[in-house]
């Protein structure tokens, strides 16, 4: 009975590490966001958020990303073709997806990366304002957690992690309080680029 019990509670804790996007519905000048999963942002846990606000959205790879001041909000790739044509209609600029939270959570993939790989990103990092330091520290922060959440829920990602993924991760890990910061700074990461 213990061992039933035991397996249950780990892939509860497991099920805590995996979140969906939420709900997305694309009308004609707002997008109307629900159960959205992350309590700190201005979507959660329903939004509805008029094309008026939106400062541009990411249109590039992966989840779609709305963003609005200064929070990003997924919506599903699903709706690629009906948030394409809101762009549009309601002349929203796009912008490009940022790899940042990617390039620092690449240790994590289910994939070996030569020096040169890793060489590479640290340099792409530094171009976008992040020290050796600060990629260490971030690292350091999520690290076992990001374990977790790719190799003991047998995600087994050997793509790419994103900010979503590390934002799932660790709100499974954080207090309510703790996460609230830890999301400020995973945001402020990941909107950081080359200074022109």
């Amino acid at each position: 009975m213990k061992n039933i019990f035991k397996s249950y509670s780990s892939k509860s804790k497991f099920n805590n590490l995996l979140c969906v996007i939420g709900d997305s519905e694309i009308r004609e000048n707002i997008i109307l966001i629900a159960n959205y999963p992350f309590e700190p942002s201005i979507a959660y846990p329903e939004k509805l958020i008029k094309a008026v606000e939106i400062d541009s959205i990411c249109l590039d790879f992966g989840a779609l990303r709305v963003k609005v001041k200064d929070d990003i909000i997924f919506v599903s790739a699903e709706k690629k073709d009906q948030l394409k044509s809101f762009v549009e209609r309601n002349k929203i600029p796009l912008c490009d997806y940022s790899w940042n939270w990617d390039w620092i959570l690449e240790p994590y993939l289910d994939t070996e990366f030569t020096e040169e790989n890793n060489q590479q990103i640290t340099s792409r990092l530094l171009e976008n304002g992040f020290s050796k330091i600060e990629i260490d520290t971030i690292r350091k922060e999520v690290e076992k957690q990001m374990h977790t959440y790719n190799f003991d829920t047998m995600l087994w990602d050997w793509c790419s992690l994103s900010l979503f993924d590390v934002l799932s991760a660790m709100r499974a890990k954080y207090t309510k309080e703790e996460f609230r910061e830890f999301y400020k700074r995973a945001i402020e990461v990941e909107n950081r680029k080359k200074l022109v």
